[in-house]
């Protein structure tokens, strides 16, 4: 038996390389990366002006009836101050798309939720009003629903009806 330890690297290198990478290989790298990264912007900056002038040939012409038709939406224009809003409805033909789609959906709900929760009039020359959902259900739970009279051939009668019957009859049901 033997307390010397062996290690699965038998050359003596300790576990890694001697060698060093030479400084001159990374430069030759990192500018050949370089090279291909300006080539590769020139020809995706051509192709995309080449799409860009021949869509332009190919788009049909602007009705002669439009009279503020923006020929680049892509950019905004010097006249734009800050207001985004103003600034389509004045530019762009509805329908819109929607600019702030968590606001506008809060406020539809808050609009909501100010209905469902108040009173007001729905035809005032009527006389028809709305009530809050809370106090209706109260007045539900107080009243009750209200219920139609039955009447006409071929209504039934109500459970009540025909059990006071088969008690004067004296029949089972």
């Amino acid at each position: 038996m033997s307390n010397e330890t062996k290690h699965a690297n038998s050359t003596g290198h300790g576990g890694f390389e001697r060698r060093d990478i030479s400084a001159a290989g990374v430069l030759y790298f990192l500018l050949g990366l370089a090279a291909f990264g300006l080539i590769t912007q020139f020809l995706v900056t051509g192709v995309y002006h080449y799409l860009e002038h021949r869509t332009e040939a190919q788009q049909t012409p602007v009705s002669p009836l439009v009279t503020n038709a923006v020929k680049d939406t892509r950019h905004l224009p010097p006249e734009y101050n800050g207001d985004y809003d103003k600034y389509l409805q004045k530019n762009f033909p509805s329908p819109q798309l929607e600019i702030d789609e968590r606001t506008e959906l809060d406020t539809s709900r808050l609009n909501e939720e100010q209905t469902l929760n108040s009173y007001g009039y729905i035809d005032q020359k009527a006389g028809t009003v709305r009530i809050p959902i809370d106090r209706a259900m109260d007045l539900i739970a107080q009243r009750g629903l209200p219920a139609r009279a039955q009447t006409g051939v071929g209504a039934r009668p109500s459970t009540a009806e025909r059990t006071a019957k088969s008690i004067a009859k004296g029949t089972k049901q």
